[in-house]
């Protein structure tokens, strides 16, 4: 297939099939996995998808490789369309999924909360994706990198940087260097903690990341909450606080919100 990659769809086709045995490798699957590709273009890293599972499902934005894609592996599932759009308890796949992908670097992020959207039938994903971000998914508290995404992968995940990415790979090369990260959704979390409120009080802790706590929270969409009680300093600076201390946050909004809930109800 002789592509012109897209800049819309933010396309860097990867040419090194050493990257891709890497990658697949990284992931140790099983013959009776399921397994989705966001974006194969191509099929670089499909083909080698294709031998080690029988249940693959492709999910590609670019109708110009739909065809050339059933074409070559016609037992797979390919469907034309947004990974982040994509319903994925729809599927019907047969147990937890793993996710493979030299993704789009523009959509990394929001990619990347879809996947924390559905960790529950999300097992194991490995993802190409700009270094940088990649460096802030893995960065300890008080760090310059460290923010929201560090948080959230300490939390919810094991994530490891299996390799540091040239642009040379790349066609066309990226202005950037990139890196393949294996992210297993493996921790025991705290049954007693809406994930999605704890999403929500890292963003809202970081959303004004040079003001202190009380600031950022004050600015938030939890600005109509009263956090005197919250039993740690709100001088501090959200790089300045751990996990424990974001789960301590998360259930004390929790109560606020089912306080709030009551009140509305007398």
């Amino acid at each position: 297939m002789g592509l012109k990659p897209l800049k819309k769809f933010g396309q860097n086709y990867l040419t090194d099939k050493n990257i891709v045995h890497k990658m697949v490798e990284s992931l140790k699957i099983e013959n009776n996995e399921s397994i989705i590709e966001i974006g194969p273009g191509k099929g670089i890293i499909t083909g080698e998808l294709y031998k080690a599972t029988e249940n693959l499902i492709m999910v590609e934005i670019d109708s110009r490789v739909i065809d050339s894609l059933k074409n070559m592996f016609p037992n797979a599932n390919v469907i034309e369309g947004d990974f982040i759009k994509t319903d994925l308890r729809k599927l019907n796949l047969v147990n937890e999924i793993k996710v493979v992908g030299n993704i789009p670097f523009n959509q990394t992020g929001n990619i990347l909360f879809k996947l924390l959207e559905n960790l529950d039938i999300v097992r194991e994903t490995v993802l190409i994706m700009p270094y940088d971000i990649a460096k802030r998914m893995v960065a300890k508290v008080r760090t310059k990198q460290y923010g929201i995404l560090s948080v959230l992968f300490e939390y919810f995940s094991t994530t490891k940087i299996v390799l540091k990415l040239s642009p040379n790979v790349f066609f066309p090369k990226p202005n950037l260097d990139a890196a393949i990260v294996n992210i297993k959704f493996n921790k025991a979390l705290n049954t007693d903690i809406d994930n999605k409120f704890f999403i929500k009080a890292v963003k809202a802790a970081f959303g004004n990341r040079r003001k202190t706590l009380y600031n950022s929270l004050r600015n938030s969409i939890f600005k109509e909450y009263d956090f005197s009680n919250l039993h740690f300093d709100l001088g501090k600076r959200a790089e300045e606080l751990g996990v424990v201390d974001y789960l301590k946050l998360t259930e004390f909004i929790q109560d606020q919100e089912c306080k709030k809930k009551i009140k509305q109800q007398i």
